[in-house]
């Protein structure tokens, strides 16, 4: 399918991209469910709070079972006595299964969520960054132009190293390359940016 591919400019030129990449079928459910299992693998879980068998110190009952004419109690290590442990408490982050994507749900989201915003023109590929960009009031100009000073910018290693000075200080701009971002990334930012050699890189593993 053909795509226009802008300069910095913004003058246009035609570039050929696979249909299985910006016209594929968009799969709401697949996508709700690949960002769910992402953003759980992203929390943090560590609050912990220490078992019975955890505590330390005797084992042993504080008084006998029988004739004392109180309850019946074992060591004071149980959860009903001040300093003993905690019943159901977080067990921290070891406790808790990461949630699998396997490779296909990963593909097949990212190229439902990259189709969608192709559709609602949210999504731009610009020529390569052949020269470096140091000013972020440069950069920001660029963004400004396009409209994507809330934007993720998926770049080849060139174009990232010529940009990066340029746009670590700009805010809700997050700059990455093919290897490194996940459908999350592309959901949780308005605008998605591609170079022309980036998403061709991106284009031979569909």
């Amino acid at each position: 399918m053909k795509i226009d591919k802008l300069n910095i400019d913004g003058k246009k030129n035609p570039i050929n991209v696979s249909d299985k990449l910006i016209s594929a079928k968009i799969n709401e459910k697949l996508v709700s469910n690949v960002l769910y299992k992402s953003n759980a693998n992203y929390k943090g879980r560590k609050a912990k709070t220490k078992q019975k068998n955890e505590i330390k110190g005797s084992t042993s009952k504080i008084y006998a079972q029988k004739g004392t004419g109180n309850a019946r109690h074992a060591s004071k290590k149980a959860p009903i006595f001040v300093g003993g442990g905690v019943a159901h408490g977080p067990k921290g982050e070891l406790s808790y299964k990461k949630r699998k994507l396997n490779k296909s749900e990963k593909k097949l989201s990212i190229a439902s969520i990259i189709t969608k915003k192709n559709k609602i023109n949210d999504l731009i590929i610009l020529d390569d960054f052949q020269s470096e960009i140091l000013k972020t009031k440069e950069m920001n100009k660029i963004l400004i132009k396009f409209e994507a000073k809330n934007s993720i910018i998926i770049a080849d290693n060139k174009s990232k190293n010529n940009i990066l000075k340029s746009v670590k200080n700009i805010p809700n701009v997050k700059l990455t390359d093919v290897n490194h971002f996940s459908a999350y990334d592309l959901a949780k930012f308005k605008k998605i940016i591609f170079t022309e050699t980036s998403i061709k890189e991106l284009e031979k593993r569909y």
